[in-house]
């Protein structure tokens, strides 16, 4: 019996324009992913390719695994950032790993209103998965609204990230381009200082 599970992210986000506009920012998509995931569980493959291990997660206190997925991120001459995902595996158990497809698709594009910028995206992620007897089971609403808050749970984090790591890191990226002068400035020490 295959299952689908399905959840969807919005986000909206003002943003200040530096020196440099966000557009030039977003045109280096790998400092996006790099902001918004944990840089433990980020791996670089190539300028446009990432490997993405997600947080172990848990499915009806029965079954623990940890999704790994590589995404492809590129962006278009406006700044639009687009992130697909490639390929998938499920770690920790092998015969779901052997019956699982995921599907992530996301866009974050920066638009003008009223003489403000801002950020507007979207994520939507699909899984499709034979259970394993035990869970075939299971009522179906009951694995359903399981499955579909998991995948919620992820993509909400990963948008709490956005929200918190994105403009900061432009502010960062921005400041370094532009050359202000800031005697003995680096990113990190960047980082420490007031925003």
């Amino acid at each position: 019996m295959t299952t689908r599970f399905i959840a969807s992210e919005t986000v909206e986000l003002a943003v200040n324009q530096q020196q440099i506009p966000i557009q030039h920012y977003l045109r280096q998509p790998q400092r996006l992913v790099r902001a918004i995931a944990n840089p433990n569980l980020m791996e670089q493959l190539s300028e446009n390719r990432f490997r993405l291990k997600l947080s172990p997660l848990n499915f009806l206190d029965l079954y623990q695994f940890q999704p790994v997925a590589i995404l492809g991120v590129w962006a278009d001459g406006q700044g639009t950032v687009y992130i697909k995902s490639e390929s998938c595996e499920i770690r920790g158990i092998d015969y779901i790993n052997d019956r699982f497809t995921l599907d992530l698709q996301g866009k974050l594009a920066p638009l003008q209103q009223n003489g403000q910028t801002f950020l507007r995206g979207r994520a939507d992620l699909e899984v499709r998965v034979e259970l394993p007897l035990p869970l075939q089971l299971t009522p179906r609403p009951i694995l359903e609204t399981t499955g579909n808050g998991l995948l919620k749970g992820v993509l909400t984090r990963i948008k709490q990230r956005l929200l918190s790591q994105l403009l900061k890191d432009y502010r960062q990226w921005a400041t370094a381009e532009s050359g202000q002068p800031q005697p003995g400035t680096t990113l990190s020490a960047a980082e420490n200082s007031p925003a």
